[in-house]
């Protein structure tokens, strides 16, 4: 069969040597997928229309096409019933801050408490946690918030909603001198309970946000690499791990740390097995050290809110 062109010869060579295994895509926002060697689509139910329409402008036979067809209907049906392979898109909001050394328990509670209810003021709050941040820090960091917004658009809104300025104005800075903010748009899998993170396993656990600055010229592959290197490692780990995203910070007020990254765990204990392991350290040493600026993490636990979806 001949086939024009380099790009051409070598996806013929790549669909007889290699479909019959798959050719295995990892984007740093999203689940392994199966992708046709000369596609560029991947959401899995326009794969076949999209590959009939390419199969006929490059000339491939029909014998080939409907033998990466069946690979991928079998490939599909390996899948156990309770695990989607669709992805969502969601942005996420990180807010550190650093309250004063005198803070009152009650200032405390009436602090994270306006913080909690504005997901009831606005549109587009999918889900949050929050708390007091669990050991001390180099940045003095004492409160985390994380919200959860469906679009960009919800949380350019969110900034500017008069109930959250006025929480801000009374019941933040009032108790805080200072706070950084952190967002970034990521995937999750495409099903209500992680949209929503509702359920039994995001009832409790610890919430982990790692904040990131590459250096400037590692920006690009060199990053998407380490952070790919890092969500296999955690796709590896559901005894550990709940739900991971991460991301390229948007947030026009902070650009300390060009990327961010949040983790729930199940647990304080599958917290510190992950930390801990020779598997994360390997990572973190062998692709992020060389190539990042500046790094910071923390952690705070999550209490149980209730199960229900809002």
């Amino acid at each position: 069969m001949a086939v024009k062109g380099s790009n051409r010869k070598r996806s013929v060579v790549h669909l007889k040597c290699k479909a019959p295994k798959f050719a295995w895509y990892l984007n740093e926002r999203r689940w392994f997928f199966p992708v046709h060697p000369f596609l560029s689509c991947d959401k899995p139910l326009s794969l076949i229309e999209e590959a009939e329409r390419k199969a006929a402008e490059n000339g491939f036979c029909d014998a080939m096409l409907k033998l990466w067809h069946l690979y991928f209907y079998l490939y599909l049906s390996s899948f156990p019933p309770n695990l989607s392979i669709f992805s969502r898109k969601i942005v996420e909001h990180v807010c550190l801050l650093k309250a004063k050394h005198d803070l009152s328990e009650e200032e405390e509670n009436d602090m994270l408490g306006y913080l909690y209810t504005t997901q009831y003021q606005m549109g587009g709050v999918v889900a949050i946690s929050l708390g007091r941040i669990s050991s001390p820090n180099p940045e003095r960091y004492t409160h985390a918030l994380f919200m959860r917004f469906q679009k960009k658009e919800n949380l350019e809104k969110f900034y500017e909603n008069p109930f959250y300025m006025k929480v801000l104005k009374d019941y933040v800075m009032t108790y805080c001198h200072g706070l950084t903010n952190v967002d970034y748009e990521s995937e999750v899998a495409d099903e209500m309970l992680s949209i929503f993170r509702k359920g039994e396993e995001f009832n409790h656990g610890v919430e982990f946000v790692l904040l990131i600055s590459f250096n400037e010229d590692a920006l690009g592959n060199q990053a998407e690499h380490a952070l790919a290197s890092l969500a296999s490692m955690m796709l590896e780990s559901p005894s550990l791990i709940v739900q991971f995203t991460h991301g390229l910070n948007l947030s026009p007020s902070s650009k300390e740390y060009t990327h961010g990254v949040v983790i729930r765990f199940r647990s304080v204990e599958a917290f510190e097995i992950f930390i801990n392991s020779k598997e994360y350290k390997n990572v973190w040493h062998s692709k992020f050290q060389p190539i990042v600026h500046k790094s910071f993490s923390l952690h705070f636990s999550v209490d149980p809110v209730g199960t229900e979806i809002m």
